[in-house]
């Protein structure tokens, strides 16, 4: 048809339409009805079908991550119990407090066995606890020759309680003999009344910091 032909159509007269422009027509009130269903129905329930696709794949990746670690759940076990048995065994290494006297000691004759003579064996007047240990330190000096107090470190260091020498300095003494000074540092574990302790002090310690409350 002509664009003159379907200039004198008459509206109100569809039906006597031909056959193309009734196709036309019905093709755009097709297109009317689908527009006005996608904006007032289908947006909105396309965006909720995203939304629960979303939610659908993250629960799916949740899932996943769970089942991962359910599968390694008895490797996870037993890998905590092999850290409890070497921080049982760590924890044996520390002395009690009623075993620090025997400590110092041992360290004391560790020197005395080995030939050296203590100018200077004091332990600090207080420990400095952590959270469930304290530290000891003592500053020693002592003097004899290059191989006894080498294997005096070594002596030390083969001791079945944990002892550090930290801070080393060795210079010549009297006699021709070296002189050794260093802080030999101890360790015990705290025992449950020290350790419930050190837990207050914190636990005051965060509320006395914690803002005021409006």
């Amino acid at each position: 048809m002509t664009l003159d032909e379907l200039r004198r159509l008459d509206p109100k007269k569809i039906g006597s339409w031909p056959v193309l422009p009734k196709l036309g027509v019905l093709l755009l009130v097709l297109l009317v009805i689908l527009g006005a269903a996608y904006w007032f129905v289908w947006k909105d329930q396309l965006a909720q079908n995203e939304s629960e696709r979303a939610k659908t794949e993250q629960l799916k990746t949740t899932f996943l991550d769970k089942k991962k670690i359910a599968i390694d759940l008895p490797a996870y076990r037993k890998q905590l119990d092999d850290i409890e048995k070497q921080f049982g065994a760590l924890l044996k290494q520390l002395p009690g407090k009623s075993e620090m006297d025997a400590l110092l000691t041992d360290i004391n004759q560790a020197g005395l066995g080995r030939g050296l003579q203590f100018e200077l064996f004091k332990p600090a007047a207080t420990e400095t606890t952590k959270d469930f240990y304290a530290e000891l330190p003592i500053t020693i000096r002592v003097t004899g020759n290059y191989h006894d107090i080498g294997a005096f470190a070594g002596d030390i260091g083969k001791l079945s309680r944990i002892v550090t020498l930290n801070d080393i300095a060795i210079g010549a003494g009297k006699d021709n003999i070296l002189a050794m000074d260093a802080t030999a540092m101890t360790y015990r574990y705290l025992d449950e009344a020290e350790v419930a302790q050190q837990r207050r002090a914190a636990a005051a310690k965060d509320k006395k910091g914690a803002p005021p409350k409006k």
